[in-house]
């Protein structure tokens, strides 16, 4: 039987083989300008405000993972508490910081947003260890990833595809949340035979208090930019409080381009999605491509001072940092 491949509507054929990798490291897709290390003595300007505790919080953990809190209620996204982003343990992208949180350490979890099946997002024993831990969680993952979790004892999961609408109810804390799911433009596929046949998207949470949308928060999921899917989605959803938005990932740009956003790209999605407040992910914790662990920040300030924008509005916070939103 033929499998379902899933497409990007706005660009064909994006898999990444490994012959694509070898062609790569071999220098063939090399930018035409080296990458310059930012300036010395460069900090982007990030302010410390106290927190308040009976606001909506957020703390980046690692990579693509955040707690997210609302209104008591916990959400993860991309848990990785791996010491590598690998199929194998041994080998692969080792992780270049130590998680700003433990997963013994953690709160009570109520639910989990996956965004795709690659393994620096989708990781098999953080996954496992939640679980054991709090058995409750309900997991939001993209169509055709049910049977993955399933394989794992995993039972309380959602499949969605793209524009699909569902809820999150936890009764014991009287909340409940409106979750979207919307599109990105990447892949999937954890091996060799399995390219693009689940999916892969970003989310857009709604807290509903008394049948009406209060917070809302955009998790981008990876993606690389496109002109289409994010102007929709602000169009979409036209209150945006926060946004937690790739900006990692990026060079060679001939060979990322159309599957990671640079922080200039991650500005163009902040504008799309009018959010009152982004924040950077993807990025530090994993060495994934050529440019160093410290340019991403600096081309976000490059890029905000280029839209004239605020550079409060946008973020790149250190692992534990938490602020309100």
């Amino acid at each position: 039987m033929i499998k379902k491949r899933y497409t990007n509507p706005y660009i064909k054929n994006i898999r990444r083989s490994v012959w694509h990798f070898l062609r790569w490291q071999w220098g063939h897709y090399d930018d035409v300008l080296p990458i310059a290390a930012p300036p010395a003595d460069f900090s982007y300007p990030v302010p410390r405000k106290e927190i308040k505790p009976d606001e909506p919080k957020v703390v980046w953990v690692n990579h693509s993972t955040f707690l997210i809190e609302i209104d008591g209620v916990r959400i993860l996204t991309d848990p990785i508490w791996a010491k590598r982003c690998s199929p194998l343990s041994f080998i692969g992208p080792k992780r270049s910081h130590d998680p700003s949180l433990t997963i013994d350490g953690l709160p009570e979890i109520d639910a989990v947003l996956i965004s795709h099946n690659h393994y620096d997002h989708l990781d098999v024993q953080s996954v496992k260890a939640l679980n054991k831990r709090f058995p409750h969680i309900k997991w939001f993952v993209p169509v055709g990833l049910r049977k993955w979790f399933e394989k794992r004892g995993i039972l309380h999961v959602k499949e969605l595809r793209w524009w699909e609408e569902t809820f999150l109810h936890i009764p014991s804390k009287g909340a409940k949340f409106w979750i979207s799911s919307v599109p990105a433009q990447h892949h999937s596929g954890r091996g060799l035979f399995d390219a693009n046949q689940s999916l892969w998207m970003g989310f857009v949470v709604k807290a509903l208090r008394n049948g009406s949308p209060n917070k809302c928060f955009y998790f981008v999921g990876d993606t690389a930019y496109n002109k289409y899917d994010f102007k929709k989605i602000g169009e979409i959803f036209p209150q945006i409080d926060l946004c937690l938005c790739p900006i990692g990932t990026y060079k060679p740009s001939r060979f990322m381009l159309t599957v990671h956003s640079s922080p200039e790209d991650a500005v163009q999605i902040h504008q799309d999605v009018k959010s009152a407040l982004s924040i950077g992910m993807h990025w530090k914790t994993f060495k994934l491509s050529d440019e160093g662990p410290s340019r991403p920040p600096y081309d976000l300030y490059l890029a905000m001072k280029k839209y004239n924008l605020t550079l409060e509005k946008f973020l790149p916070l250190e692992p534990g940092i938490e602020i309100n939103w």
